[in-house]
């Protein structure tokens, strides 16, 4: 096993990070490569497939160059990647344009279109969520209005990491998990959806061949492995979607354990061996990297950004303080917070600067500090930026709880998870201990992780994360500080149906 390798290629929205581990799951070296993103229109978000092809090659050939092992020792290549974007290609397999990726806004009418041809209730049966922006379906929809010129020249929809796939192998494929972020997907049957796909005119020819993720899709090409320095038998596997790389990469692959992520966006993410849909569409139900369970996950839009936001907004004194001592903001900011009660003296923050999607679906709601008096310090306020966060993402809890999914052991990753005075916030709150994993390298470790599995080295995925991936510390809920929490998260979760109408008529001014 020794000497035996693998990559984790994890393409991601700023840029593609490319790690080579050792079996036993040890980062040798990694490269990464950035390239932009265009916005010709607001609320737009285009990529250029090439400039993800040119970044997979670079990275690669570096990892193999800088590493010195030799490439016939590089067993599998697991991809991760950003989910929902549509790559459309034509018959001779080259691009017709940029892809529209996730965090395009344009297809609001596409997705009222698609829910009167499916159906809403339909749709989340089959599908497990309603008819989203974000999602792949929708832009499809979109092209096929706005561009039938281009559809009608399109012969296979692929998805971002896959459209690496094709480029290293020539084979049309995906999995599971990223397949479930295009809304054409039977989630509970693991499959494409004949019906979904017949209602919405999408021919199944164009989309590729479905996998489970640690299955192997086909192997590197010879023309490919005169560009990377890769080795034409190196396998290549299914690989996952973001956040379910993320999941295998810390071991969250077994009922009970789940991953709370504080980014830039906030995820609450619990692995379920049992199907569970949420009737009302507030949380997204996906099949998972493991083969034969699903994951349940809720997301907060503005997470770590609130806090950003307080940081560059108020926080000035904090900044130049920091920089003076040689420390991050962020921690003087938990100091000046942990001096602030819990409830922050009766201020609760709603951290709704971009809208939200769980549990409200609500593009339009917008942060509020309630209960703000001229006894208030910055301490309060930042401590109420971090319960609001917290709170959010209690809402996912909740719900998940609700639908029969355990969670009871929660680690935290992303950049607010370095907290440990937020980390223990989060704990007291959900009335769960949370861990820290050991190692950080994440979706790459995953999408690694289940090209082990593809390759043999582990029989599967949950005892490839029995052997490599550790818990590095945990914390415990407090008993007294968890009632005190929940007293107060009853009440911020009064101030969102109190407000929606509130936020229209804002919307209107």
């Amino acid at each position: 096993m020794s000497n035996s390798y693998v990559l984790g290629l994890d393409l991601g929205t700023s840029g593609t990070k490319t790690a080579l581990f050792s079996a036993e799951g040890e980062q040798l070296c990694s490269a990464s490569r950035e390239y932009p993103l265009y916005q010709p229109h607001n609320g737009w978000a285009e990529q250029e497939p090439l400039d993800w092809w040119r970044a997979a090659v670079e990275t690669i050939g570096e990892v193999v160059r800088e590493s010195g092992v030799d490439p016939r020792q590089i067993k599998a290549l697991g991809m991760s990647g950003q989910m929902h974007g549509l790559v459309m290609l034509d018959e001779k397999g080259e691009t017709l344009g940029r892809s529209i990726i996730w965090a395009d806004q344009r297809t609001g009418a596409e997705c009222e279109q698609i829910t009167s041809l499916v159906g809403a209730r339909r749709m989340i049966e089959v599908t497990a969520n309603p008819a989203l922006t974000g999602f792949t379906a929708s832009k499809i929809m979109w092209v096929k209005n706005h561009q039938p010129d281009v559809f009608e020249r399109c012969r296979h929809i692929l998805l971002p990491k896959d459209y690496i796939r094709y480029m290293l192998t020539g084979d049309f494929a995906t999995e599971v998990s990223d397949a479930s972020g295009m809304q054409l997907l039977d989630v509970p049957g693991r499959r494409w959806s004949e019906e979904v796909c017949g209602k919405l005119g999408i021919p199944l020819e164009m989309l590729a061949k479905v996998y489970e993720s640690p299955d192997v899709t086909g192997h590197i090409s010879e023309q490919a492995a005169k560009l990377t320095g890769l080795s034409a038998s190196t396998l290549v596997v299914g690989g996952a979607g973001d956040n379910a790389a993320a999941a295998v990469g810390t071991g969250v692959v077994r009922d009970g354990r789940a991953f709370c992520t504080i980014g830039t966006s906030g995820v609450v993410f619990s692995h379920t061996n049992q199907l569970s849909i949420d009737p009302k569409g507030r949380v997204h139900t996906f099949c998972c990297a493991v083969p034969g369970a699903w994951h349940v996950m809720g997301v907060v839009q503005s997470a770590g950004l609130s806090l950003r936001w307080l940081r560059d907004t108020v926080c000035s004194d904090e900044v130049r303080l920091a920089a003076d001592r040689g420390v991050d903001p962020y921690d003087v900011m938990s100091e000046e917070a942990s001096e602030s009660p819990i409830g922050a003296n009766r201020l609760i923050y709603l951290p709704y600067l971009m809208g939200e999607r769980t549990p409200h679906l609500d593009p339009d709601c917008r942060g509020v500090f309630f209960g703000l008096s001229a006894m208030h310090k910055r301490g309060d306020l930042i401590r109420a930026v971090m319960e609001g966060v917290t709170y959010a993402l209690n809402d996912s809890v909740n719900i998940l709880r609700g639908m029969g999914v355990t969670l009871d052991n929660v680690l935290a990753v992303g950049g607010g998870a370095r907290s440990g005075f937020w980390r223990g916030m989060i704990a007291d709150c959900f009335g769960s201990p949370i861990g820290v994993p050991e190692r950080t390298e994440g979706a790459a470790l995953g999408a690694a992780i289940l090209a082990a599995v593809g390759a043999g080295i582990y029989p599967t995925v949950a005892q490839a994360c029995d052997k490599i991936i550790k818990v590095k510390s945990t914390q415990y809920p407090d008993a007294l500080n968890h009632a005190a929490y929940t007293n107060t998260y009853d009440l911020y979760a009064r101030l969102y149906p109190a407000l929606r109408d509130t936020f229209q008529a804002l919307k209107a001014l």
